[in-house]
C-alpha cells in the first residue's frame, strides 16, 4: 500500500451518512464526484466535518465557484526561468493547490459560475488538471462538485454528455446528511428529538422551505429569546412563509405561526411577538455568537448608524464598513503572483491582523457589479475571502432597503432562497425600532424637541412615513438657516414635494400655543387640578387624562428624566391602566425609569 493511500484511509467512526459514504468511495476510487441536493441540507458542511474527522492528514480546499473571477484559479504571468535567467510566460496556479500535503478539492455551486469559470472547472473535474498543472502531482486525492439543480438558483444546467460521462453523480436529500447529529450537539442540553419528529411530519414542500439550515437559525433565535420568525429568511424583501402550495401552484394555508410555536414548545421556550430595542439586541447577539444578520428597513430611519454605534460599543473599535454601490472587487482582495511561482490573493488591509472585527455591509442589495457581490457573498457565507479565513471576525451585519416603500419601487436587486438563508437572523426594521429621537435631542436641543412634538402629534401615520429621521434633521438645520422647510422634504419631481403639510411645524417654530411635555411642566399645578377633576368624574379619567397620558407615552427618555419631578406628580393622578402601558414594549432603560417612578409613588 502506498504512502499516499495510507494517508487518506478513513479512521474508524460512527455509522456514516449516505453522503459521507459517497465521499469515502470517491476518494478511494479517485473518481470525480458530483453531488446534487437542495439548498441548506448540509452538503458543504458534511465535507468540512467528515474530512476533518475521517482524514486528519488531508486538507479540504474549498472553492466557492459562484464567487470566483477567472484570475482566481489560474493566470499567465512573466517569471524568470531558473535555468536561463530569461523572462518566460508561465501559468500560475492558486497557492492553496500547492500545499505539499494531500488535499480534497471541493467546488461548490459550480453551476452558478460564469462561462469562463465553467470551462476551467470542467477541466479540473474531467482531467484533474488546471492549465499546465496536474492536480494529482500537487497532492489532490479527490475532486467533488456540489450543486443545487433549481434553475432559480443556478445559471446553467450541465448537459454535455462528454462532461457528464466523466463523473459519478449522487442526488441526496436532507436524510442523507448528518445534520440532526450536528444540531443535537450544537444545542445541548436541549432534547431536539421532538423537533426532529415535528420536521419529519411535515410535507416535502414544507420540509424544503424549513431546511435544516433554516431550522438551525430558528433554534439559534429561540435560544436567545428572540422571535423564532427572525430565523426565517427574507426573499425579495418578504418573510418566507411556511405554506404548502395549492393545486394551482399558489401558496396555501400559512402555517408559519403554528409550526414555530410548536418548535418553541418542544424546546421549552417562549416565541415572543417582538422584543424591546430589537436592533441593538440582535447586533449584540451577533457579536456573542458569530452571526451574520440582515436588517431591512425604510430609508432614512437610522439603521446603519445604530448598527455601527452598537458594534463600536461591543468591540471597543469601529467596525469595517463597506457601502456596496461603491465597493469594487479590488477593495476586498486581488490575485498577485508570489515569489514561489503560485498565485496568491492579497487581502485588503482591514481584513488582516488579530484584532476583533465586525463588518457592516451597507446597501446590501445595491451592489456595484456582480463580481463585487460574488466576493462579498463568500465572506457572508463562508467567513472567508479568496479562501482565506478572516482572523477574529466576530459578526457581520448587512443593511438594506425593501423593494418598495410608500408605494414606490426602489432600485434594489433580487436575491434567491440560497442566498437569503445565509443569515442567522433577518429583521424587518420599523422606524420606531431605532432610537434616533434621542440622538436628535442630544444634538439639536429645543429645535429638535419642537420638530419631534410636531412629528408625533400634528401629522398622521402616512405623514410620519414620509418624514424620516433623516428628514427631521434636515428640517431642524434648514430652520436654523432661515430657509423654507419644504426644501428639506423628499422631492418627487415636477415641483412636487412629499405630501406632508408643514404649516403646523411653522406655527410651532413661531410660538403658536401647543401642549407638550415642556408646557405641562411649566403649568404643572393647573394640570394636576385638571387630572384630579377627571379622576373624580370617572375612574378611567377624562380628556385631560388622555392628553397627559399621550404626551408622557410619546416623550423620549431624556425628556422624562429632565422633567422627573413634574412627571412623577402627573403620573400619580393617571388611571392605573394607563400607567401600566408605559412598561409594555419599552426598552430596558425606559422600563427601569418607570419602575423607579412607580416605586416612589408607592412610598409616598
Amino acid at each position: 500500500m502506498s504512502t499516499e493511500t495510507q494517508q487518506t484511509q478513513p479512521r474508524q467512526r460512527p455509522a456514516s451518512s449516505r453522503l459521507e459514504s459517497f465521499i469515502d468511495a470517491m476518494i478511494d476510487l479517485r473518481q470525480t464526484g458530483q453531488v446534487f441536493g437542495e439548498h441548506g441540507i448540509g452538503k458543504t458542511a458534511t465535507f468540512f466535518s467528515h474530512l476533518a474527522r475521517a482524514y486528519p492528514d488531508t486538507s479540504l480546499v474549498y472553492v466557492p465557484a459562484a464567487n470566483l473571477t477567472p484570475d482566481d484559479l489560474l493566470v499567465n504571468a512573466p517569471v524568470r526561468d531558473p535555468r536561463t535567467g530569461e523572462l518566460v510566460l508561465r501559468q500560475l496556479v492558486m497557492g492553496r493547490l500547492r500545499q505539499g500535503r494531500p488535499f480534497v478539492l471541493l467546488i461548490d455551486d459550480s453551476l452558478q459560475a460564469g462561462d469562463t469559470i465553467q470551462s476551467q472547472l470542467m477541466q479540473v473535474a474531467c482531467n484533474w488538471t488546471l492549465g499546465e498543472h496536474d492536480l494529482r502531482a500537487l497532492g489532490c486525492v479527490g475532486v467533488f462538485l456540489t450543486d443545487n439543480e433549481s434553475l432559480t438558483e443556478t445559471s446553467a444546467r450541465r448537459g454535455d454528455l462528454a462532461l457528464l460521462d466523466r463523473m459519478v453523480t449522487i442526488r441526496i436529500t436532507a436524510n442523507d446528511t448528518s445534520w440532526r447529529r450536528h444540531l443535537a450537539a450544537k444545542y445541548r442540553p436541549w432534547d431536539l428529538r421532538p423537533v426532529f419528529s415535528l420536521w419529519a411530519s411535515l410535507s416535502p414542500a414544507l420540509r424544503e422551505l424549513l431546511s435544516p439550515r433554516t431550522l438551525d437559525h430558528v433554534l439559534a433565535n429561540a435560544r436567545e429569546g428572540f422571535p423564532l420568525r427572525w430565523g426565517l429568511p427574507l426573499v425579495d424583501g418578504e418573510r418566507l412563509r411556511l405554506a404548502e402550495p395549492g393545486p394551482d401552484g399558489r401558496p396555501g394555508q400559512n402555517r408559519t405561526a403554528e409550526i414555530l410555536d410548536r418548535i418553541a414548545a418542544s424546546v421549552g421556550v417562549a416565541n415572543p411577538a417582538t422584543v424591546a430595542d430589537p436592533v441593538r439586541q440582535v447586533v449584540r447577539a451577533a457579536l456573542r455568537n458569530r452571526w451574520t444578520v440582515l436588517l431591512q428597513g425604510p430609508p432614512g430611519c437610522g439603521k446603519t448608524e445604530l448598527v455601527r454605534e452598537t458594534l463600536r460599543d461591543g468591540l471597543g473599535r469601529d467596525a469595517l464598513y463597506f457601502s456596496l454601490p461603491v465597493t469594487n472587487v479590488e477593495d476586498l482582495c486581488a490575485p498577485v503572483p508570489s515569489p514561489d511561482g503560485t498565485l496568491d490573493n492579497l487581502l485588503a488591509a482591514p481584513f488582516t491582523g488579530p484584532e476583533p472585527k465586525a463588518i457592516v455591509w451597507d446597501e446590501y442589495n445595491r451592489p456595484k457589479d456582480r463580481a463585487a457581490f460574488a466576493k462579498l457573498m463568500e465572506v457572508t457565507q463562508e467567513w472567508s475571502l479568496a479562501g482565506q479565513r478572516i482572523e477574529n471576525l466576530r459578526a457581520q451585519i448587512a443593511v438594506q432597503n425593501p423593494p418598495y416603500h410608500l408605494g414606490r419601487k426602489l432600485l434594489v436587486s433580487r436575491n434567491n432562497i440560497a442566498q437569503a438563508t445565509r443569515f442567522t437572523a433577518s429583521l424587518l426594521v420599523e422606524p420606531e425600532d431605532i432610537p434616533a429621537n434621542e440622538w436628535l435631542l442630544a444634538r439639536y436641543g429645543r429645535d429638535a424637541e419642537t420638530v419631534l412634538e410636531w412629528w408625533k402629534h400634528d401629522i398622521d401615520d402616512e405623514g410620519r412615513a414620509w418624514i424620516t429621521k433623516r428628514t427631521l434633521e434636515r428640517l431642524v438645520r434648514l430652520h436654523r438657516k432661515g430657509l423654507p422647510l419644504e426644501m428639506a422634504t423628499v422631492y418627487l419631481g415636477d415641483g412636487e414635494y412629499a405630501p406632508v403639510p408643514l404649516t403646523g411645524l411653522v406655527d410651532r417654530f413661531k410660538g403658536r400655543p401647543v401642549t407638550g411635555l415642556r408646557e405641562l411642566t411649566r403649568d404643572v399645578d393647573a394640570w394636576e387640578d385638571r387630572l384630579r377633576r377627571a379622576a373624580a368624574h370617572s375612574g378611567e379619567g377624562g380628556d385631560d387624562s388622555d392628553v397627559v397620558h399621550q404626551i408622557l407615552a410619546n416623550a423620549e427618555l431624556s425628556q422624562l428624566k429632565r422633567h422627573r419631578a413634574a412627571v412623577s406628580r402627573l403620573v400619580a393622578l393617571l388611571p392605573a391602566k394607563l400607567r401600566a402601558t408605559y412598561l409594555v414594549g419599552a426598552s430596558e432603560r425606559q422600563q427601569r425609569y418607570w419602575m423607579e417612578v412607580f416605586t416612589e409613588l408607592r412610598r409616598s
